[in-house]
């Protein structure tokens, strides 16, 4: 039944940025929608973002040859971008079954990514969930593969240190700064430019919980506008001096030639700063800050260089903990691929016959200990009975199941909840699982719990968004 998966990408290995650009989706709902009603699956999901974009999608493959399903997926891609289709199909990945679940799985914990361990990817994976939830176009597999990605993520994060430490020069930047002022709340940072390393710096910052940002750019109407997307302030380039008074941390990243910033007027503003501690990171290439600010006290000035090192003995540790992150994607593939095999009838009986046998045997167990001392016969008998119930209550759901399984081919969908009412796959219940929750229930919408981001110390529920 894994065979039934398939997975079909481009990203920042197999295409340039121009062909990602072609190929983006900017609706991701439409496109889901629109490939349902084209294609003969049964359900979709799409990813786009700057470095990726990846559709899963579940199929009928006895119904349907795997090129036949691929091809649709690609033309479908195609005519919605209106995009060349050969193009297209030069630059794609194909996964199927257990390969596209593997990638998935590393996705979800960044070891694709081009930075590996970076969290971004699984914050815009579990959007791109919420988003197919809600149309409908996710339902029993992509429900199922979707949630253990999540989780596969949070081992990945927690029993590994591959988002320890920084590997982008922006996040080194700011993590330097931390380790220097010991926490960033109620610092106040300035950005020295406003390209891209400077707004992924800002939103570091913002991340660390700096309390004031300020934006400085040569062309102030650049500035502006970053500042408004960072909640920051802008500020004209001609009063940036006068303004480090008030500044804690400067991020440098102009593209100016000659330096910006001299020892001369540093002094000047560490006079007025009472000599407070000033944090200078220069990643502009030619510097934008004179090297002999380094040489005043209570200033610290770090260039690229500085932070390069950081990053690459960084990225080596990470390499490291990627080798624990894909065994655990490993176990983790097999613990889905004995779900799917649960998915067939067969094995769902047998599980709810031991499950009734386990039950029986434990209650004649607490019954014989009441009742004391028994001939042989009268146990038998006890057995028989106990037996025979659990069976006899089985008896309509297994036939409701088996009925499902003629009439509409596939019974995917009702295996899975059978299995989850009777727990056959073990899996964790909270302990106040069971108690009155209609208060809650009254104060909250009824949104499944699935679609809301956990926070980082939750565990999987096991819970399965609202089929539609």
């Amino acid at each position: 039944m894994d065979k039934n998966i398939f997975l079909v990408g481009l990203n920042h290995r197999s295409a340039s940025v121009d062909v990602r650009e072609k190929f983006a989706l900017t609706s991701v709902t439409d496109f889901e929608k629109s490939l349902l009603a084209a294609c003969p699956l049964r359900e979709v999901l799409a990813l786009s973002t700057c470095n990726r974009v990846e559709i899963l999608v579940v199929a009928d493959a006895d119904r349907c040859a795997e090129q036949d399903i691929t091809e649709a997926v690609l033309r479908h891609w195609a005519e919605t971008c209106q995009g060349p289709l050969d193009v297209l199909r030069t630059h794609t990945y194909m996964h199927q079954g257990l390969e596209a679940v593997t990638h998935l799985f590393r996705v979800a914990a960044s070891l694709d990514s081009m930075i590996m361990g970076e969290p971004q990817i699984l914050g815009q994976l579990k959007k791109s969930y919420r988003k197919a939830v809600e149309t409908g176009t996710a339902r029993v597999i992509i429900n199922r593969l979707l949630h253990k990605s999540f989780s596969v993520a949070k081992r990945v994060r927690t029993e590994t240190a591959i988002a320890s430490s920084a590997v982008s020069i922006s996040y080194a930047a700011v993590e330097l700064a931390k380790k220097i002022f010991g926490e960033l709340s109620g610092k106040t940072a300035m950005l020295i430019g406003a390209g891209e390393m400077a707004e992924l710096a800002a939103t570091h910052l913002l991340t660390f919980g700096i309390d004031k940002l300020y934006i400085c750019n040569r062309t102030y109407a650049r500035a502006l506008e970053l500042a408004k997307t960072m909640h920051g302030e802008a500020v004209f380039f001609e009063d940036m001096v006068e303004r480090l008074r008030g500044v804690d941390i400067i991020i440098s990243s102009t593209g100016s030639p000659t330096a910006i910033i001299r020892a001369k007027d540093i002094r000047e503003v560490l006079k007025k700063r009472r000599n407070r501690a000033m944090f200078f990171i220069d990643i502009a290439v030619p510097r934008d800050i004179d090297p002999d600010v380094n040489s005043l006290d209570n200033v610290y000035l770090y260039d690229i260089d500085d932070l390069k090192e950081v990053v690459e003995e960084n990225m080596s540790a990470r390499q490291g903990e990627a080798v624990k992150a894909s065994a655990i994607v490993d176990l983790e593939v097999d613990a889905f691929a004995t779900w799917m095999k649960s998915l067939a009838l067969q094995p769902t009986i047998t599980d709810l016959f031991g499950r009734a046998e386990d039950v029986a045997q434990r209650e004649l167990a607490k019954t014989l200990k009441r009742l004391g001392p028994v001939d042989e016969e009268t146990h038998e008998a006890l057995e028989v009975l106990v037996r025979s119930i659990g069976h006899k209550l089985l008896h309509e759901p297994i036939c409701f199941l088996k009925r499902r399984t003629r009439e509409e081919g596939s019974a995917e969908r009702f295996i899975d909840v059978t299995r989850r009412i009777f727990n056959l796959d073990g899996d964790a219940v909270n302990p106040d699982a069971h108690l009155d929750r209609r208060s809650a229930a009254e104060e909250e919408p009824l949104e499944c719990e699935c679609c809301r981001d956990p926070e980082p110390d939750q565990t999987e529920s096991g819970d399965q968004p609202k089929q539609q």
